[in-house]
Order: C-alpha cells, then structure tokens, then sequence
C-alpha cells in the first residue's frame, strides 16, 4: 500500500492508499479541504473538529442527493458503440448517465 502525504486545513496527514488510487484520493482529499476550508471561512466556527463533522455531513448529505437522483437506464445501443467493444458501450452508457438532461455524448 502507497502512503501519500496530504494537507487538509492547512495540516499535514499521511494517509494510506491502494495502488492506483492516487488521483480518487487526491481528488476526495480537495473536496474534504475546499468543504473546511468552506466552513472556517464562514467565520462561525473555529474548532477544527467541528468543522470536520460539519464537513463531513455536508458531503454525505450530497452523496444522498447524488444517490436519489433519477436514473435514465443507458441507451441500448449508440451509434459510435462497437457491437464487439462492451466497454466501449458502458463507457458510453455511464457518459450519457453522467450527462443527465443535457443530452447525449454520442
């Protein structure tokens, strides 16, 4: 397991990390920081365990909203999908999910 050493809030933290999961840790570290930071900035609160609590309630309740969000089942077939490519076409499918009411990619 990679360790990677981090800041969240101005603080250092070394944290582990399975290979190849560099970037999603990287990439979920800045959104725990930008929400802190967020909170701190807001000036009400200064204690960095409640910031972190307020943080994290924060991002879980937008994992809910994310989570009820309406599904449109993928599209059956794309035009650019290879009939032999199935991961070509769930790239595709997870895309256009992604997308939502903007349309398709492809």
């Amino acid at each position: 397991m990679k360790q990677l050493d981090v800041q969240i809030l101005g603080q250092s933290y070394l944290l582990g990390c399975p290979e190849g999961g560099e970037a999603r840790l990287l990439e979920a570290v800045k959104m725990v920081d930008t929400a802190m930071c967020a909170i701190r900035d807001g000036g009400k609160i200064k204690a960095r365990d409640r910031i972190a609590v307020l943080a994290a309630l924060n991002l879980a309740f937008d994992l809910t909203d994310r989570a009820r969000a309406p599904v449109r089942p993928a599209p059956v077939q794309s035009e650019a999908a290879n009939d032999d490519d199935p991961v070509l076409t769930t790239l595709i499918g997870q895309l256009d999910l992604a997308l939502g009411d903007d349309g398709h990619l492809i």
